[in-house]
């Protein structure tokens, strides 16, 4: 009989088309990959993947292998999941996210999810930069991740899924001047103090970003809050204008109007992050599916 990774490397490598990227998502090395695929051919004997420039197709053989393989992978995630939940002493889902995330999209997925669930899930979430909860997942102090998507980092590779959108934007105090306006004015926006997450936010990272090309950057901050419910708060009771996730603004204003900047968007997305599939549990992944389908529904 062959191997469970085996089977999972060809499954992986005909769902993307490509070995390259079946060894990405699974976390191995591609001659490591290439060598699993070998060994299922040559135990099935005979050729299951036509290879090419483009990348690699399942043969006729190949074609129904994969529709048996993944019966046999999903009987196997089961089995899983009933082993898991022989234990009365599961460890909880290690689960990062960013502020936002946290605060104002993930706590409903989460309900949902322990609803329809058909055991008690334990999460042990953790609040941090998007820029920490990388550094979480790769380091293995975090099973999943939720994080605003950062083309330019550096670190290690990361399995990303996309989950949800957002815009930043700037909450104002109903009785300040903005309001009355239908847009902020550039100058005005560049040259006021406001209130702002902490400097690693990514909130703030997404602005300055936008800013640069055309030469301009933000005033220094009237305060940096470090809490996105704080900032919302300071900004009423200082009568400043905040700058924070709109889905933030949307989820409770507490006396604050949403405003863009003229002629800006700041706009920015977020990801769901892992390790890659090897390392994740059957309730990780379960999870993992869970909060990607739930986010792909909602608004």
């Amino acid at each position: 009989m062959p191997e469970l990774v085996e089977l999972r490397a060809f499954c992986a490598a005909v769902d993307l088309g490509s070995i390259g990227r079946a060894a990405r998502l699974l976390r191995v090395s591609q001659p490591a990959l290439s060598k699993r695929l070998r060994a299922l051919e040559a135990l099935a004997g005979s050729r299951l993947l036509e290879r090419s420039s483009r990348g690699v197709s399942p043969t006729q053989a190949g074609t129904e292998l994969y529709m048996a393989a993944g019966k046999v992978l999903a009987e196997a995630e089961a089995v899983e999941a009933l082993m898991s939940g022989l234990s009365s002493d599961q460890a909880p889902v290690r689960l990062a996210a960013s502020p936002t995330m946290a605060e104002f999209v993930l706590p409903r997925f989460l309900v949902d999810f322990e609803r329809e669930h058909i055991r008690h899930l334990s999460v042990g979430l953790v609040i941090a930069n998007s820029a920490s909860v990388r550094s979480l997942v790769s380091e293995g102090r975090a099973d999943l991740g939720v994080a605003a998507e950062d083309p330019s980092t550096d670190g290690p590779a990361l399995v990303e899924t996309p989950f949800c959108e957002d815009e930043v934007v700037v909450g104002v105090p109903e009785a300040h001047p903005w309001a009355t306006a239908d847009e902020v004015d550039l100058d005005d926006f560049v040259s006021t103090p406001m209130i702002m997450r902490d400097p690693g936010a990514n909130s703030r990272i997404v602005v300055d970003v936008a800013l640069e090309p055309l030469g301009l950057s933000l005033a220094p901050p009237l305060a940096e809050i470090g809490s996105t419910t704080a900032a919302k708060a300071t900004a009423v009771s200082e009568q400043a204008p905040v700058l924070l996730s709109l889905r933030a603004l949307e989820a409770s204003s507490e006396g604050l109007v949403v405003r863009r900047v003229a002629g800006l968007r700041f706009l920015r997305r977020f990801v769901l992050l892992h390790a890659g599939e090897e390392s994740l549990s059957s309730v990780e992944r379960d999870l993992h599916r869970f909060l990607r389908e739930a986010a792909r529904r909602s608004p």
